[in-house]
């Protein structure tokens, strides 16, 4: 698991730290830390639905941010579970473009073990970072 729950950073929020070599990567697991937060188990989750998520931003932070906004979005307006399959990423001068492919299912409390619901990707001490081991991701939800 490439992500870990953090205690003592928020007390009505959860957080999570979220680890990858690459970019893609830490972007995938991040989107994987948000939707386990929701559901117990991301295994039961299957793909019976696909969607892109096309976005961009001014840094790889806040296509990160946004990305995982519009996770919480599809889950909120069409009750959708979703999962992070791969991203495509590229600086186009000062700006970043994010093209995710997606995949999951409605949601259905007798087949998912439903956790809390997520209300939003907030700012608080939200930050990406490169570090020697690869990349890291700090995030507060609040539920």
């Amino acid at each position: 698991m490439p992500y870990r729950y953090l205690e003592n950073i928020a007390i009505a929020d959860i957080a999570f730290e979220a680890y990858g070599s690459s970019v893609g990567e830490i972007f995938i697991a991040a989107g994987d830390a948000l939707t386990n937060v929701m559901v117990e188990n991301l295994d039961v989750i299957e793909k019976n639905t696909s969607k892109s998520i096309l976005c961009d931003a001014e840094s790889l932070e806040m296509l990160l941010h946004k990305m995982l906004d519009e996770l919480v979005y599809y889950k909120d307006a069409e009750q959708l579970l979703l999962r992070v399959a791969h991203v495509d990423i590229v600086q186009e001068n000062d700006t970043w473009r994010l093209n995710a492919q997606v995949y999951g299912e409605r949601i259905d409390p007798v087949k998912h073990e439903l956790n809390v619901d997520v209300k939003a990707v907030t700012f608080h001490r939200f930050a990406l970072e490169q570090t020697a081991e690869g990349w890291k991701v700090t995030v507060v939800l609040d539920i």
